[in-house]
């Protein structure tokens, strides 16, 4: 009897653990969340624009960028970038992205995938840079080098942390969760998976968000923003 009672309290201590280790998770996945609204609403492009480089001509954005499951898919091809109907300042961004890994990648730095995140577009269809890319800031998504600021057509500071890049960023083929926060004085950061890897000053202080279409097939989700004011 005695067995059968302590067989019992044990079974009822797992369970309670189970219950609170369950409950941490979802208050973590909670407060990770909150205050955050979404950008992308996981069915279709509601609330977004698409621009293909001019070189690129009657080529269709349907066959560049679809969802499915949640999930936006970009082929990579041709150059360009999908970007907000709105016009933002004052923020945190937050998105999940992931590579396709390609058959018989064996060294992570061998992958050469390239994207980005464009933020404080200015005239998106009006091309500053490549004949495509607009006056903004882009938070570059090659794996390579996933954070670093580069100022395109506007002044600014920037700094980029690579080690601490390569220590955060998950193998090619994984989802990985880059947030960056944008201030009304100009100033901008980015981080890994949580971890920082880069900051700046820039001149522009708001504008619309866009995510590039540059040679390799990339996929999006968990497109949300935290406006501080």
């Amino acid at each position: 009897m005695r067995c059968i009672g302590l067989l019992r309290y044990l079974t009822l201590v797992t369970l309670l653990a189970g219950t609170v280790q369950f409950t941490t998770v979802t208050a973590a996945e909670d407060k990770k969340d909150e205050g955050f609204t979404d950008l992308f609403n996981g069915k279709d492009f509601t609330g977004w624009k698409m621009f293909l480089s001019p070189k690129a001509k009657d080529a269709d954005p349907a066959k560049t960028w679809t969802v499915k499951d949640g999930i936006i898919i970009c082929t990579g091809s041709p150059n360009g970038f999908f970007y907000t109907d709105k016009s933002y300042k004052d923020y945190v961004l937050l998105y999940d992205w992931q590579y396709r890994r390609p058959e018989g990648l064996t060294n992570e730095a061998n992958f050469k995938g390239n994207s980005g995140c464009l933020v404080h577009i200015h005239n998106p269809e009006q091309p500053a840079v490549g004949g495509v890319w607009p006056q903004c800031v882009e938070v570059q998504g090659m794996n390579l080098n996933h954070g670093e600021l580069y100022l395109l057509k506007t002044k600014g500071t920037k700094k980029y942390d690579r080690a601490a890049k390569d220590k955060a960023t998950k193998p090619v083929g994984e989802w990985n969760t880059t947030e960056i926060t944008c201030k009304a004085d100009g100033s901008i950061s980015a981080k890994i998976n949580g971890t920082p890897v880069s900051s700046g000053q820039t001149e522009l202080t708001e504008g619309m968000i866009g995510f590039q279409s540059e040679g390799a097939e990339i996929h999006f989700r968990n497109i949300k923003i935290k406006q501080m004011k």
